[in-house]
């Protein structure tokens, strides 16, 4: 624990002694939530061509059901974790979410028929769900303001590193096939038939063994504990964080912006006219950062790569190539978002975004094969993830108020899981019906709106504590 300061030893120095290495560990605990949402989100696209044969799915609904069933729970998961969480706090939520990860990693695994697998995968949504909503927010509330982006966009980093750590993973796993083979003649006594997708599901539960045992030496919020009368607590909390003035300092903050809401969650306060301008923005930027069709690169990227002209080692080593180049871009994320704003980054990420799009339609237009299009694609994904994917999550963990944060930032990560739901299911017509070319297009169109919308009605955070952005944006 630092020594504490006092508020003329603050002014002299412009700085709190933050005790850095506590305020890192903590937000790197709760960034595990994000691994393990990045991991359990994309694992199934490598497995998808395995356990479909070994529980013999045939029809469009099987196959579909089994794909979408953890975006059911984490629909479920982000609805009610949120009020549940403003209710009962953060870490238990936090916690329940790690139980569920290794539990269903296991059970998913282990499943012997078809039932339990949706169980299992309807059940690893849920946690999906909890951490999507909730590790980014439990990181805002304990981040100091001038490190707050950089913190919350851990878990953007945490998530991209789930997400290559599951296309390695499936890589690794999966066994080779012999030259020729097709999907429909993989041998259904072939080890990647009968044991490989298990394996591939099952090795999940190690992180989220690690998730779930440090998060019970993780605090609770700070923010929470004063919402719900225990400002003492609160104070020992953020005296850990900055010293014992720091802690005063917050806490007095943090209670200016309570007065009259201690311990009370009311979910029509969502509905006020001053609320409601707020929630616009949160749902509109979580909608888009589905919507700017990036998903669809990472959903369907084996048939993007395959018009490209690539066969199925190529589109492997693409689909890895994307997952490299997500997890560098989020440093630049990481490096920047507490220096250039937030602003500045989703901006130039909607407006990259569109001009990309334009020359991906073209280039899959004219007919272009091999580097060209598979550029234009990295680089889409490179200007997706160090705007757009991790900045969204620091402004709906940052833009809510402190009486009601939980529960407004369910409404936003629910239109986020439902935009994710749209974007998979339309992109399949949209496909057959309109070419890949025009498919870039559409989305290059959605992202220059979105590109209007945040230069006119996002203001900038940067550096603010929460309670600043509260006043200004809702009192």
């Amino acid at each position: 624990m630092m020594p504490s300061a006092t508020a003329s030893q603050r002014s002299a120095t412009g700085q709190w002694p933050y005790n850095r290495a506590y305020i890192f560990s903590i937000s790197m605990i709760a960034a595990l939530g994000g691994l393990m949402f990045g991991y359990d989100w994309v694992v199934i696209g490598g497995a998808e061509l395995f356990y479909e044969r070994f529980f013999a799915l045939t029809t469009a609904f099987q196959v579909g059901w089994a794909m979408s069933s953890a975006l059911i729970g984490a629909l479920l998961g982000a609805m009610f974790s949120g009020g549940l969480s403003d209710k009962f706090g953060r870490k238990p939520l936090l916690l329940f979410s790690g139980f569920l990860f290794v539990a269903t990693s296991i059970g998913t695994g282990l499943a012997a028929d078809f039932s339990l697998f949706i169980a299992s995968r309807l059940l690893g949504g849920v946690a999906i769900g909890i951490a999507s909503n909730l590790s980014p927010l439990y990181i805002a509330e304990i981040a100091p303001a001038s490190m707050r982006g950089r913190l919350v966009s851990l878990n953007q980093l945490t998530i991209a590193l789930g997400v290559m750590a599951a296309q390695v993973a499936n890589w690794a796993i999966a066994r080779p096939m012999p030259l020729g083979i097709t999907v429909d003649q993989i041998p259904l006594d072939s080890w990647n038939v009968q044991y490989g997708w298990r394996w591939m599901f099952g090795v999940t539960a190690l992180p989220a063994v690690i998730f779930f045992v440090c998060m019970f030496f993780a605090p609770e919020s700070p923010r929470w504990l004063a919402k719900k009368g225990r400002s003492e607590r609160a104070r020992d909390v953020l005296a850990k964080i900055g010293g014992a003035a720091y802690a005063e300092e917050s806490v007095n903050d943090i209670e200016a912006t309570l007065v009259n809401e201690i311990d009370r969650v009311d979910l029509r306060e969502l509905l006020e006219p001053r609320m409601l301008k707020v929630l616009l923005v949160g749902v509109v930027l979580a909608v888009f950062q589905q919507w700017c069709g990036i998903n669809v690169i990472f959903q369907y990227g084996s048939r993007i790569f395959a018009d490209a002209g690539y066969e199925v080692s190529g589109i492997l080593f693409n689909i890895v190539i994307t997952g490299v180049v997500g997890v560098l871009m989020t440093f630049v994320a990481i490096a920047t978002v507490d220096r250039w704003g937030r602003r500045a980054l989703m901006l130039s990420g909607a407006l990259g975004l569109a001009v990309i799009y334009l020359f991906t339609g073209w280039a899959y237009h004219a007919g272009l094969k091999g580097v060209v299009p598979v550029a234009l694609v990295v680089a889409a994904i490179g200007c997706y993830c160090y705007s757009l994917a991790p900045i969204t999550w620091v402004i709906l963990s940052e833009i809510f108020p402190n009486r009601i944060r939980g529960a407004a930032m369910s409404v936003s990560v629910v239109a986020l899981w439902l935009g994710n739901f749209l974007l998979s299911q339309t992109f399949p017509t949209m496909y057959k019906s309109l070419g890949l070319a025009n498919c870039f297009w559409v989305y290059a169109a959605i992202c220059f709106c979105g590109f209007i919308f945040i230069w006119k009605r996002l203001p900038e955070t940067k550096g603010k504590t929460l309670e600043q952005i509260e006043r200004e944006l809702v009192d």
